[in-house]
């Protein structure tokens, strides 16, 4: 029987060239508990993982340009819709529509639009103007349960690095918010899909533990 369909298969990271991918496989390892973990480029090593882990990091139409020179679309998307999925940053924004950054098609997975920090709102509570790109630790609001949350404060802080954010059209699917001259969607659901505009390897216990959540995940 194919290893990718046992409980304990192996982890794939997808590798679409596009930022280092280092620090996602190291935190991964710490807490796979024995699962093998790798990172490809191959669609046919993303077809035979177990789960699936969708990071990225740089400018939203070079990352859908890799995606589609490297034949890895349909790999991501059949893992969308069949394997348990974590999208990190631009893996995330990847899963709408489409994005506001070089007007560019996502992937179609999640409807909605990827939008950029509004200007006219960049400013904190104190009327002071706040930086774009958001970088930096900031809370994420839990706004409902969710299996990857389990042990995790609401509320906890997590490391961002971005200039766009998420905008699903169905709100059902959110499941976190972080504030930030708004309040922007930062976290989404849906079956076997999460999804994070936030850096989990970057993020200290809190990420550890989201990460470790992820493999002992079984949607």
């Amino acid at each position: 029987m194919p290893e990718a369909s046992t409980p304990r298969g192996k982890i794939v990271v997808v590798d679409y060239g596009m930022g280092n991918l280092r620090s996602v496989w190291q935190a991964l390892v710490r807490v796979a508990d024995g699962r093998e973990v790798v990172v490809s480029a191959d669609p046919a090593v993303v077809n035979s993982a177990a789960r699936v882990v969708f990071p990225g990091q740089g400018a939203m139409p070079d990352c859908m340009r890799q995606i589609e020179a490297r034949d890895l679309r349909m790999a991501v998307l059949d893992a969308a819709r069949n394997k348990p999925f974590l999208g990190i940053c631009i893996g995330q924004q990847m899963l709408l529509e489409h994005s506001e950054e070089g007007d560019v098609p996502g992937l179609g997975v999640i409807r909605g639009v990827v939008r950029r920090f509004p200007a006219a709102q960049m400013f904190d509570a104190t009327g002071k103007r706040l930086k774009v790109p958001h970088m930096g630790w900031n809370q994420v609001q839990q706004t409902r349960a969710h299996p990857l949350w389990k042990h995790i404060t609401d509320g906890a802080r997590f490391y961002f690095v971005h200039s766009y954010f998420v905008d699903p059209a169905d709100k059902e699917y959110v499941v976190g918010t972080t504030d930030y001259g708004l309040l922007f969607t930062s976290a989404v659901a849906r079956d076997n899909i999460f999804a994070i505009q936030f850096h989990p390897e970057k993020s200290a216990t809190a990420g550890l533990v989201m990460l470790a959540n992820f493999v002992a995940w079984n949607p």
